[in-house]
């Protein structure tokens, strides 16, 4: 923990936010982003005489924003952009050059009738939220049986893991 640093997160209706306050005011702090779309946080220690990078994103290939386009992602240790399993890449060609932007489209299409089933996947970023559904009230069961209804809904996960999880995102249309 810093103790020249107050972080906040606020995730309301209006907004989703993160700020943080410099508490020590011999040490500023500095936020860019670069022509190349990196965004990073420096720190001034004016007692040092110091300025240090303190945060980066992205920090790694696999951090670039849509680098596998929808229903891909990354995996440094294999092919780098990989489909999940039901899809296949959207331009193979452009795939096998490793350019996985395009993405990946689903082998079978849903069938909005019955049948359609959720894949379970572990240690995975979540989507990009531009599209998704929030409601805090229900639990991950209930966020279930609320998407396979919706035949635009695409994914869903718990909105909080702690003590075992609740609460509900569904993401709507394709997922980034």
């Amino acid at each position: 923990e810093l103790d020249y640093m107050v972080y906040n997160f606020t995730e309301n209706k209006e907004e989703v936010a993160y700020t943080f306050l410099m508490t020590n005011h011999s040490a500023y702090s500095r936020l860019t982003v670069a022509p190349s779309g990196i965004l990073q946080q420096f720190t001034w220690i004016s007692k040092e005489q110091d300025r240090n990078l303190f945060w980066i994103s992205p920090n790694g290939q696999c951090d670039v924003y849509r680098l596998c386009g929808p229903y891909g992602y990354c995996d440094i240790v294999t092919s780098l952009c990989n489909c999940i399993r039901g899809f296949k890449p959207r331009n193979l060609k452009a795939w096998e050059l490793r350019d996985g932007v395009s993405g990946c489209v689903r082998n079978t299409p849903l069938s909005c009738k019955g049948g359609d089933k959720f894949l379970h996947l572990k240690n995975m970023k979540l989507p990009d939220t531009t599209s998704v559904i929030v409601d805090r009230r229900i639990g991950v069961g209930e966020c279930k049986r609320r998407c396979l209804s919706n035949c635009n809904c695409t994914a869903v996960a718990n909105a909080d893991i702690r003590n075992g999880g609740f609460g509900c995102l569904m993401w709507i249309g394709e997922l980034l």
